[in-house]
């Protein structure tokens, strides 16, 4: 189960970066996102003929990261996240435009494609809870 701060934090935040690797070149972008809590996924838009848009087909295994910027050290939080990438098609791409939409309502004026980062572990700092302390969450293989 996912730890109830982890949740809130992807919530109340809303710029990820996402890095990529392909050909042993890594690259990262900073995109707008909204998460899904019932599929614990992350769901942005990005063009197709970006490199980012072009390195996810070519490797879907993404990582990332949110953060909250600040100078004072007990303050400081961030998720660092691992994932696999998808185009979200069917009932998921409606699940997945209808948050992204109700987060980004000026995305309506866009031609956007969205992608969904299917989570596979997250670790969250939080120096709040004692400097250094990490949340951690994996997803369970079947």
């Amino acid at each position: 189960m996912i730890d109830k701060r982890i949740i809130r934090f992807f919530q109340k935040h809303h710029v990820l970066t996402i890095a990529t690797t392909v050909n042993n070149e890594p690259w990262c972008a900073n995109c707008f996102y909204v998460y899904l809590e019932d599929s614990n996924a992350l769901v942005f838009t990005t063009d197709l003929d970006t490199r980012h848009g072009k390195e996810f087909r070519a490797n879907p295994l993404v990582a990332g990261s949110v953060f909250l910027e600040t100078r004072i050290i007990g303050k400081i939080r961030g998720i660092q996240f691992q994932g696999t990438i998808y185009e979200p098609e069917g009932d998921m791409l409606e699940i997945a435009r209808k948050a992204y939409l109700k987060r980004f309502p000026v995305a309506m004026l866009m031609d956007t494609h969205l992608w969904v980062v299917d989570l596979t572990m997250i670790k969250m700092t939080d120096n709040r809870l004692g400097f250094g302390k990490k949340l951690i969450w994996m997803k369970e293989m079947v």
